[in-house]
């Protein structure tokens, strides 16, 4: 990888994928500016082209510079496409990386050129999105073109994981175990069993996606009530969610060394105990989501059930494809948390339902990459385990992809502005940067700064979502 197989200055393949990582941020950079100047209907403020000249009345400051960046982010971005498709042809490139690149710059030139009309003579002269559907298409082409050269660059073509080490632990079991002598020492053990079965580091996660689905429903409105409901019938589903994995997991469990000292797996809790902690936590998730309104109690019996019949059940032990599937279970709190407000489902709430959707699979992997072996030892077909490390990790970068688009799907439906488009350009790069060193890398270490990664998108995301919602 250290010769010199592009033209300079690119130079070596590391710093090839480094210039389509930088480009497809640039594009997707310009498809936010690019929303957020028609949803604050910047553009009306900028009616001639290639430069800005300010009509007689003008809309506001503001909405002049959100005009002048989108056109000079244009500009910008305009050279990494062209330097891209450039390094690609000349350099030591795959035919199909060199395709992508060659179609997405010649689209370039003709989304600048649908621009320009639009600029000059109104949305109305060309076919209304037309020129957002060319970003995404280009923006899909980098990515492949990325996601393709380091497959070729990085991968091994049969790194499937067949035959995993057996598991060494030192969790003792029930029989094992010296219990403390002190009855309060053993009661907050047992607490502490009880809270672990409930799985408290989804929940933050988890309520804030709820919290933004509210946000997005009710703006400054949102009362305290529907927040306090709402967030307390989701902890719980969470917690009840949790006992249920737990319980139905509990023989592999202990296969797996990250999982072997679960409450069940050591036989510290009896099952019929669990069992009866998950059905009461469901009974009290079901009343708080009552006092809201009935399709929010509906919608939180179909989280717990998906997440604890058919992920765990069905999915999780059967399918590949568990994971991409699976996300349907995250995504749903976003769906709670905008029925809590409307008493239906609406097009935002789908929307954001979506973002989580596509971040799961991206977000996850990282986590199957990080504990493949484990997997293995537990008979969970993740895709490391099947299909290899490679294919995972070209995976990643196909779902950081569709999470950036369903972002910028996100941005149109919603009226959210200048704070939620710096925040998922921001750490959306960090997440792909991420990614695109766990190629190089391929480490546990550097498969846990890309999940870590992903949760700091999410979280930041989510956050700028509520501040946006809220505040304006």
């Amino acid at each position: 990888m250290a010769t010199e197989s592009f033209p300079r200055p690119i130079g070596t393949r590391r710093q090839f994928s480094a210039l389509l990582a930088a480009t497809a941020l640039g594009v997707y950079l310009l498809l936010i500016v690019g929303a957020t100047t028609s949803l604050t209907n910047a553009a009306a403020s900028c009616s001639t082209w290639p430069t800005c000249h300010t009509p007689v009345d003008p809309l506001n400051q503001t909405e002049l510079a959100i005009a002048w960046a989108h056109r000079l982010t244009a500009v910008v971005v305009g050279l990494l496409v062209a330097g891209s498709a450039i390094a690609g042809i000349l350099g030591d490139a795959s035919s199909r990386v060199r395709t992508v690149l060659a179609i997405a710059a010649v689209l370039y030139v003709v989304q600048i050129g649908v621009g320009a009309v639009t600029a000059t003579i109104g949305s109305a002269a060309i076919l209304p999105g037309l020129h957002l559907a060319l970003g995404l298409v280009i923006f899909t082409a980098i990515v492949l073109a990325l996601a393709w050269d380091l497959e070729l660059a990085t991968g091994n073509e049969d790194d499937a994981i067949d035959s995993p080490e057996p598991l060494e632990t030192d969790v003792p079991t029930a029989t094992e175990r010296t219990l403390p002598s002190s009855r309060l020492r053993r009661a907050r053990l047992t607490v502490f069993a009880y809270f672990q079965m409930m799985k408290p580091r989804l929940m933050w996660l988890l309520c804030l996606v709820a919290a933004a689905g509210m946000a997005l429903a009710a703006g400054p409105s949102l009362e305290i009530s529907t927040i306090v409901a709402t967030l307390g019938g989701g902890v719980l589903a969470i917690g009840a969610s949790g006992t249920f994995n737990h319980v139905l997991e509990r023989d592999v469990d202990q296969k797996m060394s990250r999982t072997a000292d679960r409450p069940l797996a050591v036989d510290l809790i009896p099952v019929r105990n669990a069992l009866a902690f998950g059905v009461a936590l469901t009974a009290a998730s079901l009343t708080a989501f009552l006092t809201i309104n009935r399709l929010a109690a509906a919608l939180g019996l179909a989280a717990i059930l998906f997440y604890s019949v058919v992920y765990t059940l069905l999915l999780k032990p059967n399918t590949v494809q568990n994971t991409v599937i699976g996300g349907a279970a995250g995504a749903l709190p976003a769906l709670i948390g905008w029925a809590a407000v409307t008493n239906e489902i609406g097009w935002p709430g789908l929307a954001l339902a979506g973002v989580i959707f596509l971040w799961t699979p991206a977000h996850f992997y990282n986590l199957a990459l990080a504990y493949g072996e484990d997997y293995a030892r537990g008979g969970f077909p993740m895709m490391p385990v099947v299909r290899g490390e490679t294919v995972t990790r070209k995976h990643i970068l196909y779902y950081i992809a569709a999470t950036l688009v369903s972002t910028i799907a996100l941005a149109w439906i919603t009226e959210l502005g200048i704070l939620y488009a710096g925040t998922v350009v921001l750490f959306g790069g960090i997440f792909l940067w991420t990614a695109v060193r766990l190629h190089f890398e391929q480490t546990e270490m550097a498969a846990f700064r890309s999940f870590h990664a992903s949760n700091a998108f999410l979280g930041a995301v989510l956050v700028a979502i509520l501040v946006d919602a809220l505040a304006f």
